[in-house]
Formats: C-alpha cells, structure tokens, sequence
C-alpha cells in the first residue's frame, strides 16, 4: 500500500474512491513479496501488481466488490495447484489478501488522517509504516503515529511497528499482549538504501548504474577529481574526497552497501579499517586474491582481530563466470542480494523449498 502512496493520494485528490488488495500472507512458491499492493479505483483503473500477472483477475473482481459494497475482504488465492491454474497462479503458491475501500473526507470508508499522514510521508519518500492488525477475518488498520489506541496488544503492536519502520523492513508477526493475541503485518516504506562506491573506474560506472535500476541511493567516492565527474557517473552522486575520510562522517546505516574498487592500498586499507568498524549491511573489495591476502595481514597488523574480518566479502562478487563491467556489476549485486536475504546464491534447480520466500517473515503465523 505504502508504495502506491502516491498513485493513491492523487486519485483520491481526483475525487475517486478506491478499493486496496494488500498482500497479508505468502506461503509456498507465491510470486510478490508481503505488503505488496495492487489498487482499483471506481471507473475501474488499475494501480501496481499484486502477483506479477498470476492473480490480477481475481484481485480485480474482489475489488470490484469491495467498492460495490464497502465492506472489506479476506480473500485466499491457491489452497491447491488446480485452485491456483484457476485464478492464474501457476506457481502453485498461496497469497493472502486484504481488500479495503479507502475514500475521501466525509465520503463511506473515508481514509482515517494517520493513514493518511503515513502515505503521505511514503509519497515524500520519508519512512512511514502501517500495520493491519487480523483478527479472524476482519483486519484493523493501525498507523506508525498513530493517535491513542484501544488496548494494550495494539499499544504494543503501534510500538513494535515504530522499530520495524526504524529497520526499513516489512515483517508479518504474532503479537500476544493482556491475554490478547493478534497476527500483524508490518508494512513498511523506508528511503532507498545507499550504495557507496569507492574508486572511479569502468567497474564502478556500471555498478553505479545498475545499483540505480535496483532502486538504491548511489554515492561515488574518489579523491581524484579527473575521474570522479557527473558526466561519468549520471545516476550517483559523486564526491571528491579521501575515502577514509569520507566514509568516516557520512550517514551509514544497516541497510547500506560498501563496494571497494579503488584496487589501490593507500586507499584501501585505511578506507577497510573504517568500513568494518560500521553497522553496514556489506562491505566488498575488489582484487585478486593475493590481493585480498595481502590486505588481510595489512589489517591484521593494523590491530583489526579476525571477527571483524569475517564481515569482508572479497573478492567481490559471486562466482558467476562475470569478466565485463557490466557483468561484474551483476555479481557484485547478486552477492548484496543474497547477503541481504540471507540466501546461498546456489542455482534454484540445485535447492529445495520455495522459490519465493522472503527471511523478513518471521512468523508462521497466518491471519
């Protein structure tokens, strides 16, 4: 729901109402992520995807219902695999979804103003977060800053989603409080994550322009001028400045990525000091392995104890056969990826389970 914030605050603004699917719960192969949302507007207009394509007709007539009638829906897509051919999920996987009539000021089902204030903070790409908070099949919707709650589980459940808007991830959690308990699904939008990357070469315009595409807030750092320009680097920003230096008073935080390509020791080593002493969510370096020997015992001497050397991810990448810019930028980003997931990066034919699952659902839980 978050975000379509802005799709949806204009239609509204336009005088339509809306009727909301969001994605409460995903089990098995499902083919989009918790929270993601898909919008039908009164004349019938199509906001975002809910499946990719797998279920979008039968999330269309339940929103067609939903407006008909404002009362919201629980609807369930692929108990089975013949359930699933059914409505178009091929995939075999089951979704869970919310369906909600949301409307103007004064009109039925009209969006409460925290709601409101959390999509629009979503829209100015500030951190926001809802929670729909299920309790057999009906779903309360509950805001970040929300105004005084009803009980003790919800006065709980608006505090939890305060630390998941914080950790800029959406989660689904069991949530027992005062002899209550109730199934939550976070939904939360952040800022985009920052990629920093050091050292102006060929590697770093394709990684900065690929890391762009995926959606993060890409920084090039590099201490000589002559190669760190705009015109090289249009999707990032660049910075002419020492790295350690750089690196040591700007923003970091447990979302941001660490990419080294300076393939230089006067500027890696002081710059991989700093870098494993951040709560980041990777740092990678660039180099042969007898490079990377080599930067390990120069760090080992600079007092950095193997604990924190564990954190480094060099050489670079994954082991996917890349030789190009652009094809070690692919590397370089599955391996974030899979970090960041907490996924092997093996072939999908070589692994078992679900293909689509995501490590941000801590709960089995469903509603």
């Amino acid at each position: 729901m978050l975000e379509l914030a802005s799709a949806l605050l204009s239609t509204l603004t336009a005088g339509n109402r809306l009727a909301v699917a969001t994605v409460i719960g995903v089990d098995g192969s499902a083919p989009r992520a918790l929270g993601t949302s898909m919008a039908v507007d009164d004349e019938g207009r199509v906001i975002g995807s809910i499946s990719g394509g797998c279920v979008e007709g039968a999330v269309y007539e339940a929103c067609g219902r939903v407006l008909a009638s404002g009362e919201a829906e629980v609807c369930e897509f692929g108990f089975t695999d013949a359930d699933a051919f059914a409505v178009g999920l091929a995939c075999g996987g089951r979704l869970r979804v919310f369906v909600q009539e949301i409307g103007l000021p004064g009109a039925r089902n009209a969006l409460p103003d925290a709601v409101r204030s959390e999509l629009e903070r979503a829209r100015d790409r500030h951190p926001a977060g809802l929670a729909l908070v299920g309790a057999g099949d009906a779903v309360e919707v509950l805001a970040a800053r929300s105004d005084a709650v009803a009980s003790g589980a919800r006065a709980q459940v608006v505090a939890e989603l305060g630390a998941a808007v914080q950790a800029g991830r959406s989660v689904r959690r069991r949530i027992e409080c005062d002899g209550e308990t109730v199934d939550v699904v976070f939904l939360v939008s952040a800022p985009p994550p920052r990629m920093i990357i050091f050292g102006a070469v060929d590697f770093s315009v394709a990684l900065s322009n690929a890391a762009a595409a995926l959606g993060y807030r890409v920084t090039v750092c590099d201490a000589r001028p002559v190669f760190a320009t705009p015109e090289r680097f249009p999707a990032a920003e660049v910075v002419n400045q020492w790295p350690s230096d750089y690196l040591a008073q700007t923003p970091v935080d447990e979302r941001t990525a660490l990419c080294i390509l300076t393939h230089d020791d006067k500027f890696d080593i002081p710059l991989l000091e700093v870098a494993l002493s951040l709560p980041v969510a990777y740092v990678g370096a660039m180099g042969s392995r007898a490079t990377h020997d080599r930067r390990v015992r120069a760090l080992l001497d600079r007092g950095l104890d193997r604990a924190a050397l564990a954190a480094l991810h060099s050489p670079i990448g994954l082991d996917i056969g890349a030789s190009s810019p652009e094809e070690t930028a692919v590397s370089i980003l599955s391996e974030i990826l899979a970090v960041r997931t907490g996924r092997t990066g093996a072939s999908l034919g070589s692994t078992e389970g679900p293909i689509h699952r995501s490590s941000a659902v801590e709960a089995v839980s469903e509603f």
